[in-house]
């Protein structure tokens, strides 16, 4: 495919199931609960499943549980065959009503934003977690994390793997190593069995790293080659990878990074949209020795390979910013090196 037509298309491809997803949900039993749906990643993810599991031919009722301040994203997900609940996953009385499944998927999360509203980043990262373990003891638990809980490391030398000393570098990865210790309580005090997926980072056309470098590019705006290297992943990779993840939770929880296997340089990547562009490239600073890497080996021997290359996704967004496709506007401040989103 060399070019991505629509979102339409776009929704498609990010939400088309491996067959080794559609084995996932062929031996999975019980119904699935995707909360804090209404993300970036949330719809296609949970559509994801709900494709899956009909191909499996498994009878089970997916649920996509969020605020819906989007009335809009709640008919798109109705339509594909996910049935949306409304909820405040802060209100208990709301968490309290939600039906009971055997697999969740934790999604809510808080990071645009956090500098300035501290007080909500915890609430959301390392409070509702534990909310939503009282309220599901029972259940088997997959919840994204994130590469911020490790420190900045040395470029060139692989990245930071699962076993590594968590370090990490502000406020909200702070707030994200909380989300991960209060999961590792309440899984040990109820038997519970979770997965931590430390994701690093994710990529679509409307959103990521690699769209913050494009823009600036096509903009003619000057690429800051400080935090110099990065992980990328396409979406519909990480998500084929989240869904397997179910069938590795653990009591006490197991750590998983979900990160792409190349260690991509800024300086490479503003390069290369400029060519694709036909624009002149603007570099300011020089990089840092160190940056935010992660190494993703155990997640291919876990869940898969990726199937999406760099060049890839770095041609689908080129080609869909001079087409003029919408993106999410929310830049991922990649760049700060102090934690402050």
């Amino acid at each position: 495919m060399t070019s991505i037509a629509d979102v339409e298309q776009l929704e498609d491809l990010l939400s088309r199931p491996t067959p080794e997803v559609v084995e996932t949900m062929r031996r999975v039993e019980g119904d699935l609960m995707f909360l804090g749906v209404g993300g970036k990643i949330g719809p296609t993810l949970a559509r994801m499943a709900r494709r899956a599991s009909d191909e499996a031919g498994a009878r089970r009722r997916v649920y996509g549980v969020a605020r819906f301040s989007d009335r809009a994203l709640r008919q798109r997900l109705e339509s594909w065959g996910i049935e949306t609940i409304a909820c405040d996953l802060l209100d208990r009385d709301a968490l309290a009503r939600l039906p009971e499944v055997p697999n969740l998927y934790y999604l809510a999360a808080m990071k645009f934003g956090t500098t300035g509203q501290e007080d909500m980043t915890w609430a959301m990262n390392t409070y509702l977690p534990g909310m939503v373990c009282e309220r599901f003891p029972k259940s088997r638990l997959v919840s994204y994390s994130t590469g911020n809980v490790y420190p900045l490391v040395p470029a060139g030398r692989g990245g930071s793997v699962e076993s590594d000393p968590l370090a990490p570098v502000g406020e909200y990865g702070a707030s994200c190593l909380g989300r991960e210790r209060i999961l590792a309580y309440f899984s040990r005090k109820f038997n519970m069995p979770v997965v931590l997926l430390r994701l690093n980072y994710a990529q679509e056309p409307r959103y990521g790293i690699l769209v913050d470098i494009a823009q600036q590019v096509l903009a003619e705006q000057p690429v800051d080659v400080t935090m110099g290297y990065f992980n990328a992943i396409w979406q519909g990779d990480s998500n084929a990878m989240t869904l397997r993840a179910i069938e590795h939770a653990a009591v006490p929880p197991r750590a998983i990074n979900l990160a792409g296997p190349e260690e991509l340089h800024v300086r490479h990547v503003a390069a290369e949209f400029g060519r694709l562009f036909g624009k002149p490239v603007r570099i300011t600073g020089s990089e840092a020795p160190d940056a935010l890497l992660s190494n993703g080996r155990l997640g291919y021997e876990l869940l898969g390979r990726p199937t999406v290359t760099p060049d890839q996704m770095m041609r689908w967004i080129a080609d869909w910013l001079l087409r003029g496709g919408v993106t999410h506007g929310k830049p991922t401040k990649f760049q700060a090196r102090d934690g402050r989103f």
